[in-house]
């Protein structure tokens, strides 16, 4: 279809208007980022109960009823699991705390001596007490600075504790009335689209929907199994802190690569201290467990739980969740594997709209020739004959 040169002023000013309301958006979420994190958790927990409370509906049960059946299972199942959780993670934090004399000793005795020998490096010459006085002494300028902005930084962590303590409070109560409404709220979302494109929206609002729902659902489980197989593992080749190092590394999987990294490097450190050296049979054995908990994760976890739905690849999920940190903070962080996976929506779309346009297309089909015919034909000189005139 050929615009008019007014109808394509009005559609770019419209795509501007567009772009403007999205950076407002941006701008706003950028400003609030602060206090908005028990609204995006409360938000996600009831988008994760309403297909439950639609089942419930749909055997002839009110929705409040619904409401109150799904948000007490919700709250049975994270107090148990905080009540398995939180006494086992607790007698782990005290080995580790017991361990420190231990884990000191070795690394004055052998860890540094044994680094200084393999690099070249001199680390033991500068944590002797003289010297570190003459330091101290040296910077005492500095080091009352310091103690200011470390004093600044306490008092706000004490309020930032606060914070998270009513923020905790606050979430329950916004995930039940964000269950209660779930419905209505999709309707006035859903009567602001423009007429003319809820065709194209709800058919974009349907795959993101299916994409969040394999990412949340499906990573979630894969984190819990991978803490799970980790955390076993560990303790049963013998390692003290396996269950506290497994469940760290569970936690941060989500990340590619990441969660078997950090929990590699923290159960070789940990067998290292608690062997009081090398002990080649239990570094084998911590190997082995993450190596069986990675082809577990690649080729049954993964395939089978989250399947290839997101579609996101490994550097774009690194490189999402280091851009939400840097520009929202936690909260950034929180969202931004959702954001990527919706955007990776949008772009399929684009892309889409991109191969039908006559930019990608031109305005006219080039004739294409036969392969045949269309080939160079190499031209070799006759060999010369004798001359017949």
């Amino acid at each position: 279809m050929i615009l008019t040169p007014e109808a394509e002023i009005a559609q770019f000013l419209r795509r501007v208007k567009y772009i403007l309301f999205a950076l407002a958006v941006g701008w706003v979420v950028w400003l609030l980022a602060p206090i908005l994190t028990p609204f995006v958790l409360a938000l996600a927990l009831a988008w994760l109960g309403d297909p439950l409370v639609d089942r419930i509906e749909a055997n002839g049960r009110s929705r409040i009823t619904g409401v109150v059946l799904v948000f007490v299972a919700m709250v049975l199942v994270i107090t148990a699991a905080l009540l398995i959780l939180v006494p086992m993670i607790e007698r782990q934090i005290s080995t580790l705390i017991a361990a420190i004399p231990q884990a000191q000793q070795w690394l004055m005795e052998k860890g540094i001596p044994w680094f200084e020998q393999k690099t070249g490096m001199e680390i033991m010459p500068w944590l002797e007490p003289d010297r570190l006085i003459e330091w101290v002494r040296s910077h005492w300028e500095q080091a009352g600075g310091f103690a200011k902005t470390f004093f600044g930084y306490v008092s706000r962590s004490g309020f930032a504790m606060v914070t998270w303590v009513v923020n905790i409070l606050l979430l329950p109560i916004l995930a039940f009335y964000f269950l209660r409404d779930w419905d209505k709220l999709v309707e006035r979302v859903a009567s602001t689209i423009p007429r003319n494109h809820v065709g194209t929206i709800t058919k974009l609002a349907r795959e993101s929907n299916e994409v969040l729902g394999a990412f949340i659902r499906g990573q979630f489980l894969v984190m819990v199994a991978l803490g799970l197989i980790y955390a076993i593992g560990l303790s049963l080749v013998g390692l003290k802190l396996g269950l506290l190092i497994g469940l760290i590394a569970g936690l941060i999987s989500f990340i590619p690569y990441l969660g078997a990294t950090t929990g590699i490097v923290m159960a070789v450190l940990a067998a290292l201290v608690q062997a009081q050296g090398f002990d080649l049979k239990l570094l084998i054995l911590v190997g082995v467990v993450f190596t069986v908990g990675q082809l577990l994760e690649s080729y049954v976890l993964t395939p089978r739980i989250v399947g290839d739905k997101i579609g996101l690849h490994p550097v774009a999920v690194i490189f999402a969740v280091m851009a939400g940190g840097q520009l929202f903070g936690f909260l950034g962080m929180l969202l931004a594997l959702p954001v990527a996976a919706v955007s990776n929506v949008l772009l399929r779309y684009a892309h889409l709209r991109y191969r039908e346009s006559e930019l990608y297309a031109g305005e006219k089909t080039a004739i294409v020739l036969d392969s045949y015919i269309d080939k160079p034909t190499l031209i070799v000189d006759a060999p010369k004959g004798p001359d017949l005139k």
